[in-house]
């Protein structure tokens, strides 16, 4: 059902009533479950549910004055009524799949709701990508609220996307319906410096009524941290300490923990409730990246909640925190989030709080999945040609392109080289020093440093920028592509071997974008998103599967992280400390400027 012609609590209104009243029959009833109010926080037995028009009715001890002749009956004995989950945070595009896709992912794991913010897009494409998600997200048959980008570049000056965005599109993107907000705010030191452009975007937000999101990449609390807030984003999902989570909230900010694929965040902030007693109110429970195995295998919401609870949060809790509390900050609260008259009819029904096996997903009142099969179908958008045509190199890359030249008559440099934390975002800058043969810098697999590659695939200049990483464990020879490179997109190649990452590069040129790890001269594996080089249109099984040979094929060259595809992918994203690469440099995230690979001398 396209979001637009669900219809409204006030077009329901008379015929919710009558249902609640006994004077009408309703759709449903469910009969005889756990009813888990997030409002009052308490778990109420022997409850029936009456739903009519997509959206709860009646909500009570006794529905059968509300079954008719055609009414459906569902018996929920031993069984929890669970509000459906909300994400408060997420990118769809992370999941390499097609917003039609993402949702058949993630339904049969109870999530009903999201709030994206498709910057990834929107740096290829433009304000046309954000239309082409949007409409995409309104056909489908739970909700999917989006947030207009607003850092498209995440940094200028810093990096060149391949397209835009500004206050005017913004403005524009604030008219349209389904757009719920503006996405996070990620370049904080154009807020906190009072930069016009942001501010306008911002500006522009708060003139529409709509929720402005935040990204404060920071450990600083002191006055960078105060002049933020008070430039108006209203959450923030980048806090890895309890501190960053007290500070957030104290701020009146909500404080947005995630636990993604490959960012482990909940733990360290979940505290700030669980052992401080703040009012978890102010917490909210998100994904923001999850790779499509993930979703697939592990599970999208219901994860992040399990995980809240084994932190050691009450089950209603962390509930509360994928549901209400989501609702609430995005003004939603009489629409969705809560078992409770006139909001729509989205719930889960499952025999444990603790660890939420799905059993059934409702959404607006109808059966959309059991037993983690879907039962609906999840609509796709005709993607125009011109989306599938976006990676453009200008030319063959070869094996001198990722030469990286020493300093003339050098035998030993000290180079800046980026250091990969496992789970987290955030990057370190390390201070390493390098052999030199034959005039060039070399990766050193025994010291577990690889070379890494920023590969321009927007405007075909045959751009390439060298610099070194460290932290992945690879060995032997191998390279991984991706055009999948936050938040710029263009396209990262990380190899010990410049003839495998000259080769990797030619192959995702050739397929239109997507990832692969090379070893030895041969493709390992691939995964091929052709949708602006981001997404597939294939089943999230078939990708999911895909994908996972993808990160067996990393662990087979010598990988040890966790997810490190996640770890891959965010190198080239310039807002997040301390070092990053572009297509400009390689980028000192703690001073936001361009920074040389090899350091000056004594």
């Amino acid at each position: 059902m396209d979001n637009a012609a669900f219809p409204s609590w006030a077009d329901s209104a008379a015929r919710l009533v009558a249902v609640a009243a006994g004077r009408a029959p309703a759709d449903l009833v469910i009969r005889a479950g756990t009813w888990v109010n997030v409002h009052s926080r308490e778990l109420i037995p022997a409850t029936d549910l009456a739903i009519a028009a997509g959206r709860f009715a009646y909500v009570g001890p006794d529905a059968r004055p509300c079954i008719g002749p055609l009414t459906e009956v569902v018996d929920a004995r031993g069984l929890f009524l669970v509000p459906g989950l909300l994400d408060g945070h997420m990118h769809i595009e992370s999941g390499m799949l097609t917003p039609a896709e993402f949702a058949r992912a993630v339904i049969p794991h109870g999530t009903t709701t999201m709030f994206v913010d498709p910057h990834e897009i929107a740096n290829v494409l433009g304000l046309e990508g954000v239309r082409l998600m949007l409409a995409e997200a309104r056909l489908q048959p739970v909700g999917i609220f989006v947030q207009m980008p607003s850092c498209v570049p995440s940094a200028p000056g810093l990096e060149t996307t391949g397209a835009a965005l500004g206050p005017a599109e913004v403005e524009t993107a604030m008219g349209w319906p389904g757009i719920i907000g503006l996405g996070e705010m990620m370049n904080f030191p154009a807020v906190i410096a009072g930069e016009a452009t942001m501010l306008a975007e911002m500006a522009a937000t708060a003139r529409a009524g709509r929720v402005i999101g935040g990204h404060y990449a920071s450990p600083d609390l002191g006055r960078p941290f105060h002049a933020y807030a008070a430039g108006g984003p209203a959450d923030d999902h980048e806090g890895t300490r309890e501190e960053d989570a007290v500070a957030r909230v104290r701020q009146g900010m909500r404080a947005m923990l995630r636990l993604g694929s490959a960012w482990h965040d909940v733990a360290a902030q979940i505290t700030a409730v669980t052992r401080g007693g703040l009012d978890p109110r102010g917490f909210i429970l998100c994904t923001d990246d999850c790779f499509p195995a993930t979703l697939v295998h592990e599970g999208h919401m219901n994860r992040v909640v399990r995980h809240a609870i084994a932190c050691g949060a009450e089950p209603l809790v962390a509930l509360q925190m994928a549901t209400i509390n989501t609702a609430t900050h995005f003004g939603l609260e009489r629409e969705l989030g809560a078992i409770a008259p006139g909001r729509r009819a989205d719930l889960i029904l499952s025999p444990d709080l603790a660890t939420l096996p799905v059993q059934r997903v409702y959404a607006r009142g109808r059966p959309v999945a059991e037993e983690g099969r879907i039962l609906v179908d999840c609509p796709h958008l005709p993607w125009p040609a011109g989306v599938r045509a976006t990676v453009r190199l200008g030319r063959p890359l070869a094996a001198e392109d990722f030469v990286i030249a020493a300093p003339a008559g050098a035998n030993r440099v000290r180079a800046r080289v980026i250091g990969v934390v496992e789970n987290q975002a955030p990057t370190r800058a390390l201070s390493l020093e390098m052999a030199v043969a034959d005039g060039r810098i070399e990766a050193d697999p025994a010291r577990d440093i690889a070379q890494i590659a920023l590969v321009e695939r927007h405007r075909a200049t045959g751009g390439v920028v060298n610099a070194l990483v460290a932290g992945f464990g690879y060995r032997g020879r191998m390279a991984l592509a991706s055009t999948v490179a936050h938040d710029s997109h263009h396209m990262i190649v990380v190899g010990t071997s410049r003839a495998d990452m000259a080769a990797a590069a030619n192959r995702l040129a050739a397929l239109g974008g997507g990832a692969t790890v090379f070893g030895d001269g041969a493709e390992l594996a691939c995964v091929p998103l052709p949708i602006a080089g981001l997404m597939s249109d294939r089943p999230a099984a078939e990708v999911a599967a895909a994908a996972a040979r993808l990160v067996a094929a990393m662990a087979a060259v010598g990988c040890r992280l966790n997810n490190a595809f996640m770890q891959h992918s965010l190198l080239a994203l310039v807002v997040i400390p301390e070092l990053r690469i572009s297509d400009r440099g390689l980028v000192d995230v703690t001073r936001f400027a361009l920074t040389d690979l090899v350091e000056a001398g004594p």
